[in-house]
């Protein structure tokens, strides 16, 4: 998709998916070790990338967008995933996903659950995503109550 058709997607909200070696030429000094981009995103200058470890997320700031805030959300802290899939008319497609932003995953009382959303445009097939990132919440799940 051109940058036309990027930042008309990023005016509504949607977010327009970026190959994985174009995020890695831009961004890849922020990966860990052994870290592999799966897929990602980019919202007018925004950007979410989805790897084998974690999400991070690339809130560009400033006038210019040298400065960016970066924040992870790692896969173990994932437990529960909802989607919204895109219907007829200008309906879009959105991922929810709770998870522990607390340091630690067990505690009485002590845990914090967040929230986040990630709108993407009615052609792209969120399914995949989704599947993903369910199976993370299950292991999740598994292992945080065994």
């Amino acid at each position: 998709m051109g940058i036309i058709g990027r930042v008309t997607q990023g005016t509504v909200g949607n977010l327009s998916e970026i190959a994985p070696e174009e995020l890695k030429s831009e961004f890849g000094e922020f990966l860990m070790k052994d870290e592999t981009i799966k897929t990602g995103f980019k919202l007018i200058r925004d950007v979410v990338i989805f790897t084998d470890k974690r999400i991070i997320d690339i809130d560009k700031q400033g006038a210019t967008g040298q400065k960016a805030r970066i924040t992870s959300i790692y896969l173990d802290s994932i437990i529960n995933v909802t989607v919204e899939t895109s219907g007829f008319g200008i309906d879009d497609s959105e991922i929810g996903i709770d998870y522990i932003s607390s340091p630690y995953y067990r505690s009485n009382g002590g845990v914090t659950v967040s929230q986040r959303k990630f709108e993407f445009p009615k052609k792209y097939n969120v399914a995949e995503l989704y599947i993903w990132l369910s199976e993370a919440a299950y292991a999740n799940h598994l292992h945080i109550n065994k």
